[in-house]
């Protein structure tokens, strides 16, 4: 290859014809390629590269510590949770045109946190923008926030994303301040993304660890408004653990 050609693709960063430049001039004399054939293929060849690199940096931008796949879930060792309907919402993929939430309810173990990465992962690899993130986690980057008066930029970096997946609700009792900067979050959200969360407590528990008797009916109000809830409290634990994508 020319160096002024090569130089020209990076600048422009059509990575996939530098890297099969030679490839492709072989394919074009094996097929007998026209000069349109062979354009059409490059551009389409460049497409499929930025495309699935473009899902890469999301899915790494979501930071989900482990990638979970729906095809891979027991649901034979689960025959209390419904699979017929897990697996119509997940083959629909309407939830998030729809600004519906997903809330998995049940006791740990029973693969609430695989289901729920699972239909994030499907959100994020048809061009969505995701994030995985613990409860414990959220709440203490809410927290840290008020320190330097960034509450306001937090709230909004949480609330832009497509859908969010806030995983194990319920295991930490949260201050009152911490309360209102989450149900801001939430309300922030509401009608405008879809959001996923994983709890090991039932609705009536919630006000345990939010300590608000109003507030949490107005957050569970608005969470359950548009939304499906699984309930997997018959469920069993699930050993081993859930298979996974590297």
């Amino acid at each position: 290859m020319d160096e002024h050609i090569r130089e020209m693709l990076k600048y422009i960063r059509f990575r996939g014809l530098l890297a099969n430049w030679d490839l492709y001039i072989e394919l074009a004399v094996k097929e007998d390629f026209s000069p349109v054939q062979l354009l059409n293929y490059i551009v389409a060849e460049e497409y499929t590269i930025k495309k699935e690199n473009s899902r890469r940096l999301r899915i790494s931008r979501a930071k989900i510590p482990e990638k979970y796949m729906i095809e891979t879930y027991p649901f034979q060792r689960q025959p209390n949770l419904n699979k017929k309907r897990v697996l119509s919402l997940y083959d629909a993929f309407d939830y998030i045109e729809k600004k519906q939430n997903h809330i998995w309810i049940g006791p740990t173990g029973v693969g609430k946190t695989g289901l729920a990465t699972a239909f994030l992962i499907q959100a994020v690899d048809h061009g969505y923008s995701g994030r995985f993130i613990l409860f414990p986690d959220l709440i203490e980057i809410l927290y840290n926030s008020i320190a330097d008066h960034s509450e306001a930029s937090v709230i909004k970096l949480f609330a832009s994303y497509d859908c969010l997946l806030i995983d194990e609700i319920g295991y930490l009792e949260i201050e009152p301040v911490q309360v209102g900067l989450f149900f801001t979050l939430m309300h922030k959200r509401h009608k405008n993304k879809t959001t996923i969360i994983t709890s090991n407590l039932g609705f009536q528990q919630w006000t345990s660890f939010l300590q608000n008797t109003q507030l949490t009916a107005a957050l569970i109000d608005r969470l359950t408004e548009n939304s499906h809830v699984i309930n997997m409290k018959n469920c069993i634990s699930l050993r081993p653990r859930l298979n996974k994508v590297e």
